[in-house]
């Protein structure tokens, strides 16, 4: 942890589902998939405000189409030579 820490930038995973309308399991995917910034203090998970709020920004703006699978590039759409 750095030395500018700064307490009001870190919510537990029950304040981010609260702020966010997610369920407390799925800031714990986004924590595990590191879509957001988080760190362990003790037993408990503290998650980045900033960068939570940063992630429900894009997918509100992503719309439907966060759903995309051709989005992530996860797959490679066939080109025609």
């Amino acid at each position: 942890m750095s030395n500018d820490f700064t307490p009001t930038d870190w919510i537990t995973t029950t304040e981010a589902a609260e702020l966010t309308g997610y369920w407390v399991t799925h800031i714990r995917h986004l924590i595990r998939e590191g879509h957001v910034q988080a760190q362990r203090f003790g037993r408990a998970w503290m998650v980045n405000r900033e960068s939570l709020l940063a992630y429900a920004r894009e997918m509100k703006q992503l719309d439907k189409a966060k759903f995309d699978p051709w989005r992530t590039g996860a797959r490679q759409r066939k080109t025609e030579d």
